[in-house]
């Protein structure tokens, strides 16, 4: 029978939430119309649930009773007068809300069925397919909600009811001002946990009466994949995405187009369903902000820093002794080397890009972050800002692997955003140790952080200069593989080799990133 009404724990309000005086009985008619019939249980916040039937039409209803009445009466009524203005197939009919002062009651539709909360404890975690299902009617519901300015605020296993002919509807809505449409399509990614583990995460969601998600000995929620065999790797990543609060979420309608496209996939396994959509419709900068940046350094700095640089190319060009620390890696012409390349391509330049002399390009903490694939555990995210805070002792430093070239994942990266293309002379980069494969890569875009958005940065980004990778011979190496007629935005420092280091695990230290440009 459906447990309609329960959801997220809520406190009991001081008016005190459970009938007790004045509690119904078994035949009582209300509003001298609705009959009740069955006291099918108390919800989280206390509330009476009732199977009943309406005398009049002869259908029958559910009603959700609490007493006495009052301002917290007066919010779940409210809410229910909201949710009766959105009808879709995927949403509770509501029928009517009263308030008689000692009690006050919601009617709205019966579903003949169970809620996902007892489906999973009576029969385990669902199959993939039948996750997405739930989920897709979730977010289709909610999209239609959150286009009247409205939220739900209580999507959970228990208010998800899934009818005996198969329908699934989301139920007792009690949005209150602390809710919002991100929480309503994060709380998906909790439906999907929870369908696909038998867990629901408390911390990332709402606390609830089931069991808290599984979690490592940092306590990061373990990703469906680690919880059981047979999750297909795209529904994982779109399911910790919505969990992850450092993703940008999309919009319900978003969400939607994403999980059709899931659930209508001949693939069991989603294996040709390609990477997540609704991140390429974002914007380049989901996470980060997109304040304007200001480029400005003091005088004598700026002059120190160009000697360096033209000392440097003038002892390269000239064929003498190279500084032993510092290797000029796959080199390209700086002038007149075009490659026909469009991205960022300025029409007007008229071939003078190369007459201003470079400048370093300031860097800061939101311009940086680390490009991990979704085979990688995504840990180093917070140390991207190591390497531009002009502190050469703080770095960021790899995990410990147990072969040079990773095992399990093409490379790991430095991915910047200059905020607008810039004119590229060179990029500099210090590590603590040579005999890094390292490389410089260019794409359009940012497509978001994230493990779906890692893994369109690894496919996507594009090597720049001739040859293979090659390692660093020393711990500062200088990549002059620009192309002057081309002003470029996102550029990827790319590792693909690590060097041995002294515990027998091989890993890499990067402590500084510096671009040079106009």
């Amino acid at each position: 029978m459906t447990q309609v009404g329960e959801g997220h724990e809520t406190a009991a309000d001081e008016a005190g939430p459970v009938m007790t005086f004045g509690a119904p009985t078994v035949g009582e008619i209300l509003a001298e119309r609705y009959q009740l019939e069955e006291h099918v249980n108390n919800d989280s916040a206390g509330r009476q649930v009732w199977r009943g039937i309406d005398v009049i039409l002869r259908r029958p209803v559910a009603v959700v009773l609490r007493h006495p009445g009052g301002d917290s009466a007066t919010e779940m009524l409210q809410a229910a007068v909201d949710a009766s203005r959105v009808i879709h197939s995927n949403l509770v009919g509501v029928y009517d809300a009263i308030d008689e002062g000692e009690r006050a009651y919601v009617v709205r539709e019966w579903v003949d069925g169970e809620s996902l909360r007892e489906l999973v404890t009576q029969e385990g975690p669902l199959d993939p397919r039948r996750a997405t299902a739930i989920a897709h009617a979730l977010a289709d519901a909610l999209a239609a909600v959150h286009a009247t300015g409205m939220v739900h605020g209580n999507v959970h296993p228990g208010t998800t009811l899934i009818g005996d002919d198969g329908r699934v509807v989301l139920a007792d809505a009690r949005a209150d001002s602390a809710d919002s449409a991100e929480m309503d399509v994060r709380s998906v990614g909790g439906i999907l946990y929870y369908a696909l583990t038998g867990h629901w995460p408390h911390a990332e969601i709402a606390a609830s009466a089931l069991p808290d998600a599984t979690r490592d000995n940092t306590g990061a929620v373990t990703t469906p994949r680690q919880v059981r065999a047979g999750v297909p790797a795209y529904l994982d990543d779109l399911t910790m995405d919505l969990l992850d609060k450092r993703v940008a979420a999309p919009e319900a309608e978003a969400l939607t187009a994403e999980l059709s496209r899931l659930d209508s996939s001949a693939d069991d396994d989603y294996e040709e369903v390609g990477p997540l959509r609704f991140t390429q419709g974002t914007s380049a900068e989901p996470v980060r902000s997109t304040r304007k940046i200001v480029i400005g350094v003091a005088a004598l700095a700026v002059i120190a820093i160009l000697g360096l640089v033209f000392g440097i190319r003038a002892i390269s060009d000239s064929g003498g002794d190279q500084n032993p620390s510092t290797t000029q890696a796959n080199s390209a012409p700086q002038n007149g080397g075009g490659n026909g390349s469009t991205q960022g391509s300025d029409p007007n330049s008229g071939g003078d890009t190369a007459t201003t002399a470079p400048k370093k390009i300031p860097l800061t903490a939101d311009m940086v972050r680390i490009v991990d694939p979704p085979e990688g555990s995504r840990q180093d995210g917070p140390e991207a800002k190591n390497v531009v805070d002009n502190d050469k002792d703080t770095v960021w430093k790899t995990q410990g692997f147990n072969e040079a070239k990773f095992y399990n994942k093409p490379g790991m990266g430095l991915l910047i955003n200059l905020g607008a293309p810039h004119t590229i002379s060179e990029v500099r980069v210090e590590t603590t140790s040579p005999g890094i494969g390292m490389d410089i890569r260019t794409g359009t875009s940012d497509p978001g952080d994230s493990s779906s958005g890692d893994a369109k940065v690894a496919k996507d980004f594009k090597k720049l200069g001739d040859g293979d990778t090659e390692k660093t011979d020393g711990t500062n190496t200088l990549f002059n593989v620009f192309d002057a007629q081309t002003k470029y935005q996102y550029i990827l420092v790319w590792v693909t080799e690590l060097p041995l280091d002294n515990d027998g695990k091989y890993r890499m230290e990067m402590s500084s990133v510096e671009v040079y440009g106009n």
